[in-house]
């Protein structure tokens, strides 16, 4: 085990990172398996400070993630940049595969997914257009495929992709099957051409806690490759910040590297994170080391002016069932958490471990099935729900009821104390003070995968409406913010 230190810096929900760079900008995406838009699209100038500028499936007719399980749904994306276009790779779990969009602009519109042969996940693209004498200007798809799913043995194939038809051709190539016999979980492939030879980086243990980044080089991009003397190259990590791996380099403009990778904080509900590292060079060999900066838990306050693109909703929404300007208001559909479906809920990554969330409702339930309020949500089965209801205000847990109290009708004030995973929940009339309704262990919240996401919600409940329920603002504030 090693040390890795260090804030996020894109915390909350940013697992798989991939990155690239053109001239002065860097260009970053991350899996977002069932939630949507799909495939979020950060820039930077200095790998530190980033702004979402969308993402790169924000369409309906570009995909469907109507039914996707928990958990499932878009897997891993790479980001490059060739010859004046950006290609983005990703592989839709339990749908057609591996597909490619593409983007003159990061901030798109991307195109329309064009499907790709072959098995796995965790594809990616290498464009071996370098100025030394054996590049050749083809362009390679890699992706790790299971081969016995029991003991997590995978490994990683090849084929030429041709970047104008966007599509596989050739010979398949095998690459790697892991840097040790019986070598667990051999995944995320990447290739560079560094000083004349191919490097492959690959993540390897499994995406928890051990976690770690491989190291193969060849002379030619088809093989044979070998590992690094010191594999792994970034070995399992014990706290602050652990299950390091799934990394991506990129050359700065100045020469140096850095590497962008996931990461865990334990002990709270944030889940895989993106990090970044200072990569340095021993024998050819990367040598990973933390950036450590100081995160400035910026507070959040949203009054809805416009949707900002960091809002999500689960699946594939039919039509926007929201309305912003005056505030959020959010329609009473039928589809309700806990259904395959893509119901009324807004929602966004908790960045950090400590928070106090709020909102402003204003809502009259026309009908014991309408209900609205605040969520915290992992996932469709696992959230904790505090709602206005025709009876007052009640606390859910699933389809459990935790407490509720009587409200007068009128304007509510919504409010959970998020501090690892205790969560207090509490509401206050609009000029009031707050009253706390009940306090909930929620390790229940634990992610795999995904981590937790704070927001909106409103339902029917399987009942057709035309109510709304209006949120004039949403809050985020940090304790001991430094």
């Amino acid at each position: 085990m090693t040390t890795f230190i260090g804030d996020p810096v894109l915390p909350g929900f940013r697992p798989d990172p991939s990155v690239c760079r053109v001239g002065a900008d860097y260009y970053l995406v991350t899996s977002s398996f069932e939630w949507f838009p799909g495939l979020p699209v950060f820039h930077s100038r200095d790998l530190v400070n980033w702004r979402r500028l969308g993402s790169a499936l924000d369409r309906p007719s570009q995909l469907d993630l109507d039914g996707c399980e928990p958990s499932r749904g878009l897997f891993a994306p790479t980001i490059r940049h060739h010859d004046g276009l950006f290609h983005l790779v990703c592989t839709l779990m339990d749908g057609p595969g591996h597909f490619v969009v593409t983007a003159t602009d990061p901030a798109g519109p991307w195109s329309q997914p064009h499907w790709l042969d072959g098995e796995g996940f965790d594809p990616s693209l290498f464009f071996d257009d370098g100025p030394d004498d054996n590049s050749d200007g083809r362009a390679w798809f890699t992706a790790a495929r299971v081969l016995d799913e029991a003991a997590g043995r995978t490994e990683i194939w090849m084929r030429e992709y041709l970047p104008r038809e966007r599509r596989l051709t050739g010979p398949e190539h095998i690459l790697w099957s892991g840097s040790r016999p019986g070598a667990r979980w051999p995944e995320a492939p990447h290739l560079y051409k560094i000083d004349g030879a191919y490097l492959l980086l690959t993540a390897e243990g499994g995406t928890d806690v051990d976690h770690s980044v491989v190291a193969a080089r060849a002379d030619r991009v088809t093989g044979p490759y070998k590992g690094a003397p010191g594999n792994p190259v970034l070995p399992p990590a014990e706290g602050p910040v652990t299950c390091t791996g799934h990394a991506d380099l990129v050359q700065t403009p100045y020469g140096d590297w850095r590497a962008v990778l996931l990461g865990v904080r334990p002990g709270s509900a944030l889940g895989r994170e993106t990090f970044l590292s200072r990569i340095t060079w021993d024998d050819g060999w990367p040598v990973f080391s933390p950036v450590v900066h100081t995160d400035p838990r910026r507070p959040l306050y949203d009054d809805f002016a416009t949707l900002s693109p960091d809002w999500s909703t689960l699946r594939t929404p039919p039509a926007p069932f929201w309305a912003t300007g005056d505030g959020l208001r959010l329609q009473l559909r039928p589809e309700r958490l806990a259904v395959r479906t893509s119901p009324s809920l807004l929602a966004r990554p908790q960045e950090q471990p400590d928070c106090d969330v709020s909102t402003e409702l204003h809502f009259t339930p026309a009908a014991p099935d309408e209900q609205a309020g605040l969520a915290v949500v992992l996932d469709d089965d696992t959230h904790l729900l505090l709602l206005r209801t025709t009876e007052g205000l009640s606390l859910r847990h699933g389809p459990e009821a935790l407490a509720g109290v009587p409200v007068p009708p009128g304007p509510i004030r919504l409010g959970a104390r998020i501090r690892g995973f205790t969560h207090t929940f509490s509401h206050a009339a609009p000029d009031g003070s707050w009253q706390n309704l009940a306090t909930v262990e929620a390790t229940f919240l634990k992610p795999l995968f995904t981590s937790v996401q704070l927001g909106l919600y409103a339902t029917s409940n399987g009942r057709p409406s035309t109510n709304q329920a209006h949120f004039t603002r949403f809050d985020i504030t940090y304790p001991n913010r430094r």
